[in-house]
C-alpha cells in the first residue's frame, strides 16, 4: 500500500553506522510518520515547543479516517472516557495519557474554534455539520507553529546510527532527525491507505508486537443463519448483546451480510473464533411475566399479536415457526412460555466471522505497551523513537474512545519529542 520498504524489509538499526546528513538530506527536530489524528497532535504539541516538524504521509490527504469517520460527522471524543473503556494486554498502560490529556482539554480546544457539536447517546460527541472541522482545526493548529506536513510520500528506509539521528529515506527525500514518532496507524479500512509500517518499525527496533485482528467490526453469519435472517436486512432492534466475559446494550443492525450496529461493533471487540453470541431482544421486560399476565387478560389473542407490540413484525418468523407465531395464548404452556421467553431473551448465534479489516473501525492488538514509555510514548529500546495512536496494543470502544487515545497518546509524545 504505498511503502515499498515493506516489501523489502528496513535497513538493520545495528549494521555500520549511517551516514548522516548527506548532501540531498534534511535535518530536522521531529520526523512524525502518519498524519493521522495522533500524528497531527503530537505535531501541533512539539510544534508549540518551538520543534522544528517533517510529518510524512503515504496518503493524497491529511487525517482521512478522520474525514470519514462517525458517518462524515466525527465522534471526537467521549463525555465519559476511563481506561475501562479499552483493551490492552497492559490495561493500565492508557491511564497516564488518558488522565494528562482529556476529553475536556479536546472540548476545549473545538469550542475554542467554536465547531458545533452535540452530545447523543452514551456521552458520545459529534460535529453538527462535517468532520472537515475537527480536520480543519488541527491543520489550522499545524500552521501556526509552523508543521511542515508532506503527502504522496512512501517511507523506503529507515535507520538510525548509534546514539545518532534518526535517518528516514523517502520518495519526497531524505531526513535526518533527533526524534522519530511512529503514527502511522493500523491495518483497519485499507482503502484509507492503511498500512503495517508501524508494526515493521517496531520489529526493525526489537519490539514485540502483540497479534493483530480486526475490532469494532460487523460479523458474517453461518449459512443457514444468514438464509434465515438475510429478508431483515436494514432493520435496527435496541437489545443487550453479550458473550461469557462483556455485555454491551445498544443497537443491532440486520445486514445483507449478517450482523453490525453499535451492540455488534462492540461485542466483537471480545469475539473469538467460535464463540457464540447471546442477544437479548427485549432487555428491560420479564417476557414470562408478560405472557402470562396478557394469557389471564386475553387468552385468546394470538402469541404472534402479542410480540408486535414488542418486536418488529418481520422479525417474528426468524425467531418461532408460523405454527407457534398463530397460537392463542391460552394455548401456551408454561414449558412453552419459557421456551418462547429464552428464544427472545437468550437468542444465541454463532458468526460465521467478522468482515474483517476492510469494514474494521480500528485494529486490536499491536505494539507491546510494556516496552514504551505511559507517560512519553517513548520506544524503552531505542531512545528517540515514539509510538503513539492505533499503532499502539491499546484499543477503545465505539463511542469516540479511540480518538480520545490518539489525541491523549500523541499530546504526550508532543510534550517531549
Amino acid at each position: 500500500m504505498g511503502y515499498s520498504a515493506l516489501n523489502n524489509g528496513y535497513s538493520c538499526s545495528r549494521c555500520i553506522k549511517f551516514h548522516l546528513m548527506s548532501d540531498k538530506s534534511k535535518q530536522t527536530d521531529v520526523v512524525i510518520i502518519g498524519a493521522s489524528a495522533s500524528g497531527l497532535m503530537c505535531a501541533i504539541e512539539a510544534g508549540k515547543r518551538g520543534r522544528k516538524v517533517i510529518v510524512l504521509d503515504h496518503a493524497n490527504k491529511a487525517g482521512k479516517k478522520i474525514l470519514m469517520s462517525g458517518g462524515g460527522r466525527c465522534n471526537f471524543t467521549n463525555m465519559d472516557v476511563d481506561a475501562s473503556n479499552f483493551i490492552s494486554h497492559n490495561p493500565h498502560f492508557c491511564k497516564s495519557a488518558l488522565s494528562r490529556y482529556t476529553q475536556w482539554d479536546f472540548i476545549a480546544l473545538v469550542s475554542e474554534y467554536q465547531i458545533p457539536y452535540h452530545e447523543r447517546d452514551l456521552g458520545k460527541l459529534f460535529c453538527d455539520d462535517s468532520a472537515k472541522d475537527i480536520l480543519n482545526m488541527l491543520l489550522a493548529e499545524c500552521k501556526k507553529v509552523n508543521v511542515k506536513i508532506l503527502l504522496n510520500t512512501d517511507i523506503k528506509n529507515i535507520v538510525k546510527a548509534d546514539d545518532e539521528l534518526f535517518s528516514v529515506t523517502t520518495s519526497s527525500g531524505d531526513f535526518d532527525a533527533v526524534s522519530l514518532v511512529i503514527a502511522s496507524g493500523g491495518l483497519s479500512i485499507p482503502k484509507m491507505c492503511a498500512s503495517p509500517l508501524g508494526y515493521k518499525v517496531a520489529e526493525q527496533f526489537g519490539h514485540h508486537i502483540w497479534p493483530t485482528s480486526p475490532a469494532l467490526v460487523p460479523f458474517t453469519l453461518q449459512p443457514h443463519d444468514k438464509e434465515n435472517l438475510e429478508t431483515l436486512s436494514g432493520m435496527s432492534v435496541e437489545c443487550d448483546v453479550s458473550n461469557a466475559r462483556i455485555r454491551f446494550k445498544e443497537n443491532i443492525l440486520f445486514t445483507h451480510r449478517g450482523l453490525s450496529g453499535p451492540a455488534i461493533l462492540q461485542i466483537s471487540s471480545y469475539w473469538k473464533a467460535g464463540e457464540e453470541i447471546e442477544i437479548n431482544l427485549l432487555p428491560e421486560r420479564d417476557v414470562v411475566e408478560v405472557l402470562k399476565t396478557r394469557q389471564a387478560l386475553q387468552p385468546n389473542i394470538k402469541l404472534k399479536t402479542l410480540l408486535t407490540e414488542l418486536l418488529p413484525r418481520r422479525l417474528l418468523p426468524a425467531l418461532f415457526d408460523q405454527q407457534t407465531l398463530d397460537k392463542p395464548l391460552q394455548e401456551l404452556s408454561n414449558v412453552l412460555i419459557s421456551e418462547i421467553a429464552k428464544q427472545l431473551q437468550q437468542w444465541k448465534i454463532k458468526p460465521n466471522g467478522t468482515e474483517g479489516y476492510r469494514t474494521a473501525e480500528v485494529t486490536l492488538g499491536g505494539i507491546d505497551c510494556n516496552e514504551i514509555s505511559s507517560k512519553t510514548m517513548q520506544s524503552n529500546k531505542v531512545a528517540g523513537l515514539y509510538f503513539i495512536g492505533e499503532v499502539v496494543d491499546v484499543t477503545g470502544w465505539l463511542g469516540g474512545y479511540n480518538f480520545q487515545w490518539a489525541w491523549s497518546s500523541g499530546w504526550c509524545a508532543g510534550q517531549v519529542v
